[in-house]
């Protein structure tokens, strides 16, 4: 993938369509390499300026969101009801959070699950965890029984908060949970019985003493399929979404002229992900903007909140805006007037997917980013001017980040326009995955790179672009699911001899899981009985979608999965 140096710079993307992000006049050609590059070393630089990240060994991530001075009014909207939640009171609910949950016995440390949809009280719960120096780990709202108590041994749950259906998985645990309301009305939380919360988030702060918490504690861990293998717990620190805050959200409203105060998001994506998360739960209540929360995604109550509270900006995921692309197109686009940006994240996205975006909603500014949980969604965002469209790229480093892209054989490093395995490093690379010290190991290594398991190339003007990827994680609308958790699913079936599990292209989901099953002999087994037998002990994003009945697995001699090869049988329609 070498530059084509003519009166432009291009490079190839695996559909082999030209990206072009600029003309670049030939008397620009006398230096080979670009500035930000290092030739020497390898090393990759932003292109943008380095910000100032606190050094304060003693700032927590809560007290750093609550020092900006902003003009914000509504801090949380509820999409369905219109009932909100100010700036003015935000703070005060989230030390009364903290406050109640020290009476409950929760200490710094402590680990307190999130098994709840999105709901204007979700930043609340968790920056009131944060707050009293406990821990977060969060989890799929639809999770399982069996992946809610493997979570809990796991990460040694103390407390947690859920939905009251789900209330009775945790006193089977002996884990004392309280049950989150849907009505965000709280005036109705008593007689519809969530005394217990309503007191918790209303009951004012009292806490005589807060714990010393430093940068480097532990705030949250997230589970991630990382490079390769099975879902890790990924610790991110204080310091790391202190940095997300700085390097992704604050900088990123610095680049526009507009306020960020005048600013309404759309929170349809999952706020349990890194990516709604750092944005929606910390960044943007930095900032002052204004957040509508709706608990899952509708395409109708979609179009229905942009109108009606004339959302500017919407995070979004692949099948997300790939939704938003066709009803543009058939309701027009006098709905989406407000709308600022779309920005897209959290899996790959085909040329298709956003020529069609582009066309439908042209008054948009479309930009992608990169990030991983394990560098606290720090990585690249997109950037767009009057003279560069560059909608291909998932953008420029973050501030204060640095990059190599390395030959995934030989280890070697390797120049812009060249295509390698992107390794990235700055203050937003995790802590370690939890009681895994081979596979932090494998991921972070002596010089503090990240291995990302991302196959990329940067063009000459710094943007990066992702071809395709070496770990085997599979993307199901913005999720993450490692294939050896379902095999370890699968394989448990009494007429299941073997099985493999990978991705396969999918237009709307962007990829979907595909069991390859070896049957025991003389097995009727159908596919409908291996996708029934899995959904019943998995979370519905993470169901097999479909199933290749095969005579072998191809294995290496150590008797690892070749999943690649497995490709080669896919059947061409599924």
């Amino acid at each position: 993938m070498a530059p084509l140096l003519n009166d432009h710079f291009s490079f190839q993307t695996p559909e082999n369509e030209a990206v072009i992000t600029k003309k670049i006049p030939r008397s620009e050609h006398t230096n080979k390499y670009p500035t930000w590059y290092s030739p020497d070393t390898g090393i990759c630089r932003s292109v943008h300026a380095p910000r100032e990240v606190p050094s304060d060994p003693f700032l927590d991530v809560v007290s750093f969101i609550f020092s900006f001075q902003h003009n914000g009014h509504s801090a949380l909207i509820d999409s369905s009801t219109g009932n909100s939640i100010s700036y003015r009171e935000i703070f005060s609910m989230v030390k009364s959070v903290a406050s109640g949950l020290h009476k409950l016995g929760i200490s710094q440390g402590d680990v307190v699950l999130l098994v709840i949809p999105n709901s204007i009280f979700y930043p609340i719960i968790l920056l009131g965890i944060l707050y009293l120096g406990a821990v977060i780990t969060t989890m799929f709202p639809q999770s399982s029984s069996a992946e809610i108590k493997k979570r809990t041994s796991d990460c040694n749950v103390r407390f947690a908060f859920t939905m009251t259906q789900k209330i009775k998985n945790f006193e089977a645990l002996g884990i004392q949970a309280i049950g989150v309301p849907e009505n965000t009305n709280l005036d109705l939380m008593r007689p519809m019985g969530f005394s217990s919360f309503y007191e918790l988030i209303s009951g004012g702060s009292d806490l005589n003493k807060r714990p010393v918490i430093r940068q480097e504690d532990t705030a949250a861990i997230l589970f991630s399929s990382g490079t390769t293998g099975v879902s890790k717990g990924v610790m991110l620190t204080h310091r790391n979404f202190i940095s997300t805050i700085e390097l992704f959200v604050r900088f990123e409203a610095s680049q526009y002229e507009y306020l960020p105060t005048e600013n309404v998001y759309l929170a349809a994506i999952p706020m349990f992900h890194i990516y709604g998360l750092s944005i929606f739960v910390m960044g943007l209540m930095s900032l002052g903007s204004s957040i509508v929360v709706m608990s899952k995604f509708d395409v109708k109550e979609v179009v229905k909140a942009i109108d009606r509270f004339k959302v500017t900006h919407f995070p979004v995921v692949p099948p997300i805006m790939t939704t938003m692309a066709r009803t543009a197109e058939k309701i027009g686009v006098h709905r989406f007037r407000s709308l600022k940006q779309v920005s897209c994240g959290a899996a790959s996205l085909n040329k298709k997917t956003i020529d069609d975006f582009v066309q439908a909603l042209p008054h948009v500014d479309f930009i992608q980013g990169y990030g991983m949980t394990e560098s606290t969604a720090v990585g690249t965002r997109g950037y767009n001017t009057k003279n560069i469209r560059n909608y291909l790229s998932v953008g420029l480093l973050a501030p204060n980040t640095e990059a190599k892209v390395v030959d995934w054989v030989t280890r070697s490093f390797v120049p812009p326009g060249k295509t390698g395995e992107l390794l990235l490093r700055g203050p937003g690379s995790m802590k370690g995955y939890l009681n895994n010290p081979e596979a932090t190991m494998s991921t972070i290594d002596q010089e503090n790179w990240l291995h990302t398991g991302d196959i990329v190339y940067f063009d000459r003007e710094g943007y990066l672009y992702v071809v395709d990827r070496l770990k085997e994680v599979i993307k199901y609308k913005g999720f993450q699911i490692a294939p050896t958790d379902l095999e370890a699913v699968v394989i448990t079936h009494p007429e299941v001899l073997d099985t493999a599990v990978t991705a396969a292209k999918d237009e709307e989901c962007g990829e979907i899981p595909v069991a390859f099953v070896v049957k025991k002999p003389g097995s009727t087994l159908s596919q409908k009985d291996v996708i029934d037998y899995v959904a019943q002990q998995v979370a519905p994003y993470k169901k097999i979608r479909k199933v290749v009945f095969t005579e072998s697995i191809p294995k290496s001699a150590a008797g690892k999965v070749l999943r690649k090869e497995l490709g080669k049988y896919m059947p061409s329609k599924l």
